[in-house]
């Protein structure tokens, strides 16, 4: 049974799961979809187009599935998808996404913190941790178990690989391979993420494995000569071609 305050709206539409709270002045709108075990505390929005999965805690002024803050987006049906268990902090925007895609992502067991921006058509994997105040504009993509700092701002078109580290106040327009600390300014590669590593058990000499990747990918004026000297002097683990794929797809090139 849902728990809803009489002072809360949930429009006749909404289609909501069960054993959710939803709090007094929060607002659920019309082509929205909850699931189970949601807690909204008070001052909530909900716009169209949001698809909530199970278990997440919201907090007060968030508002989810926002419309796009784009111009070409012309008012097309559009969807916002946020997973499990994540906590979605206060004053935190997500918007929906346009007809470039179609979708905004959130994937699970994310801690989105305080005053922070999800652009639209964006996708946000697992397990990450967005710090206050930080910002990614459209149709960024960011991977499973990646750490974003206070205050960073991150240029459309991006992506951020997994396991990083970057630096609180940061401001990017290139992509960040995975593995490695992002920071000082302007901001650059400033090694590998050796105690986020060990904290999801990557071994030592898994460890050592990724640095040399790196002093490889990045001994090379040209960034396919480094990631062929990553092949020819590296064993190929699923680490390292995750390194290579990043690096060999990035459009917008990488930091160094």
């Amino acid at each position: 049974m849902n728990q809803i305050s009489p002072l809360a709206f949930v429009h006749p539409e909404a289609r909501l799961g069960d054993n959710n709270t939803i709090g007094p002045f929060c607002c659920i709108d019309r082509d929205t979809v909850i699931g189970n075990n949601n807690v909204f505390l008070n001052s909530v929005t909900v716009h169209a187009g949001a698809r909530i999965g199970n278990g997440n805690e919201v907090f007060p002024g968030a508002s989810l599935s926002t419309k796009p803050q784009d111009l070409k987006y012309k008012g097309e049906d559009t969807l916002c998808e946020i997973g499990d268990n994540n906590s979605i902090r206060e004053n935190v925007t997500i918007s929906r996404g346009t007809a470039s895609k179609g979708t905004t992502k959130v994937g699970n067991n994310n801690l989105l913190m305080e005053n922070m921006h999800l652009a639209h058509d964006c996708v946000l994997g697992s397990n990450t941790i967005i710090g206050n105040s930080t910002k990614f504009a459209g149709e960024v993509v960011i991977d499973d178990n990646a750490i974003i700092s206070a205050v960073v701002l991150c240029h459309q078109f991006c992506r951020i690989g997994g396991y990083v580290m970057i630096q609180g106040g940061s401001r990017f327009s290139q992509d960040i391979p995975p593995y490695i600390i992002a920071g000082k300014e302007p901001i650059r590669y400033a090694g590998i993420n050796l105690i986020g590593l060990r904290r999801h058990g990557f071994s030592n000499e898994l460890i050592q494995h990724i640095h040399e990747a790196y002093r490889l990918l990045y001994s090379k004026g040209v960034i396919a000569e480094g990631i062929q000297e990553i092949k020819n002097n590296l064993q190929i683990t699923p680490e390292i071609q995750y390194i290579i794929d990043f690096v060999s797809s990035s459009k917008r090139g990488i930091l160094r």
